[in-house]
């Protein structure tokens, strides 16, 4: 991503978006289509400016219009942006870099804005391009391939075992249909180790489960 080497490059205000089951990591690409008028804005002052919005997933409490929201989200770049004949904008988000969720702004704006620390997330400028020492590649694509055959979903081996695993695992976490609980835990692994670990253990707990969704106890 051009221009972004360090946090200090990042903007310390941000508009959000808040999107439950939906969460962005870095190096993703995050396809949207915005259709409610809110957003349509946050959308057309960002495509005037800097082109950046943060996405994050929402906690319990708050009022409906405003809900609470999670401490860390990922701040994103639109790099494709389309409008259609009805006004609906189809934009894809790629991540940035993650951000922890500080004050929240009293903006004018009908979207709202909050000042974000990328502090904790610095490495994520530094993509990892190969995988961890440490991580069990074969466990992985173990797991992963019994996730995908108890979908009926296509697999392939030789891409589980060998593709680059960073792109791999981000795909993996923001495509699959995890619980937005999940989501959020895999969002906030601080590092591509811990992200692997808690996807392979994700996968692994999708197996146990029985026909009828009820899980088996492990010992």
């Amino acid at each position: 991503m051009p221009g972004y080497r360090r946090t200090s490059d990042l903007p310390q205000i941000i508009p959000i978006f808040p999107l439950d089951g939906a969460v962005l990591l870095p190096g993703g690409e995050l396809p949207l289509q915005i259709f409610e008028p809110r957003y349509l804005n946050m959308v057309d002052d960002a495509m005037a400016g800097d082109r950046v919005i943060g996405m994050i997933q929402t906690r319990a409490g708050g009022e409906r219009a405003r809900p609470n929201l999670t401490s860390v989200g990922c701040l994103g770049r639109i790099t494709s942006f389309a409008e259609t004949s009805d006004g609906r904008y189809l934009i894809t988000l790629t991540g940035i870099c993650r951000f922890v969720a500080g004050e929240e702004l009293s903006a004018r704006t009908p979207y709202r804005q909050l000042r974000v620390a990328y502090g904790d997330f610095e490495a994520d400028l530094s993509p990892e391009d190969e995988g961890p020492p440490e991580m069990d590649r074969e466990r992985f694509a173990r797991a992963l391939k019994r996730y995908l055959n108890r979908r009926e979903l296509d697999v392939d081996d030789e891409t589980a075992m060998t593709a680059p695993i960073a792109p791999l695992v981000t795909s993996l976490a923001m495509g699959l249909p995890f619980e937005p609980s999940e989501k959020q835990a895999l969002l906030e692994a601080l590092t591509l180790t811990e992200r692997v670990r808690s996807l392979t253990a994700l996968l692994e707990i999708d197996a146990l489960e029985d026909d009828d969704g009820a899980p088996h106890s492990v010992q």
